[in-house]
């Protein structure tokens, strides 16, 4: 994929696109093929660090235990070992939580999250990211400010944000080329696994990108 063609396919999803009241995203999707996601060996779920961020001020919610107080003001939620499974059993707020932030937590509360959370952040691909223990807690958070996760599981469809429409399109291209040759990566086939791939902002029309 050349980024030449992303930087065309951008302009033309932006001339597709109505204009609206809020900052869009750019939304990259790869459609694979040939694989058997039935088996837990084809799938994959992992971080990459886009060259560009995403654009868009991302939430952070920290679950912690001895790291409360330095999360706190660092991270957008702080969410503290006691309040995990009072949490879960508010489902609802859960959803909303996990719908706005990205999650990470210190690596001796993850059976714990696992256990409560699990239903709700594991479908949405919004597991946290460990913090080893003796960790100073500040980069993980801002690591999760410019990281994405890219997971394939039982849907053969493969979504990641790349930017918003405020960024510019040689930004935008980077962070995509970034994101389809991680994807490519992990398929057994490589591009021979890709049957199709898209760009578009949040509420317009896909155009499709040469793969």
């Amino acid at each position: 994929m050349e980024r030449s063609e992303i930087i065309d396919k951008l302009k033309q999803a932006r001339e597709a696109s109505k204009a609206r009241n809020f900052k869009q995203t750019w939304d990259f999707s790869v459609i694979v093929k040939g694989i058997n996601l039935k088996k837990p060996e084809n799938r994959f779920s992992s971080d990459l660090a886009l060259p560009n961020s995403r654009g868009k001020a991302v939430k952070v919610a920290a679950i912690v235990d001895t790291l409360a107080s330095e999360a706190k003001g660092k991270a957008g939620l702080v969410i503290k070992k006691e309040e995990i499974e009072p949490l879960a059993k508010d489902r609802k707020r859960l959803k909303g939580i996990a719908r706005e932030h990205v999650f990470i937590a210190e690596a001796s509360l993850m059976p714990l999250v696992g256990k409560f959370m699990g239903s709700v952040l594991g479908p949405q691909g919004k597991l946290p990211r460990p913090v080893p223990p003796k960790a100073k807690i500040e980069p993980f958070i801002m690591a999760a400010q410019k990281n994405v996760r890219i997971v394939l599981k039982e849907n053969p469809v493969i979504n990641v944000v790349v930017g918003s429409e405020e960024m510019k399109d040689e930004d935008v291209a980077a962070n995509t080329e970034a994101a389809y040759n991680l994807i490519r990566d992990r398929l057994p086939k490589g591009a021979n696994n890709i049957r199709k791939a898209y760009i578009k902002l949040t509420m317009g029309k896909p155009v499709r990108l040469g793969v």
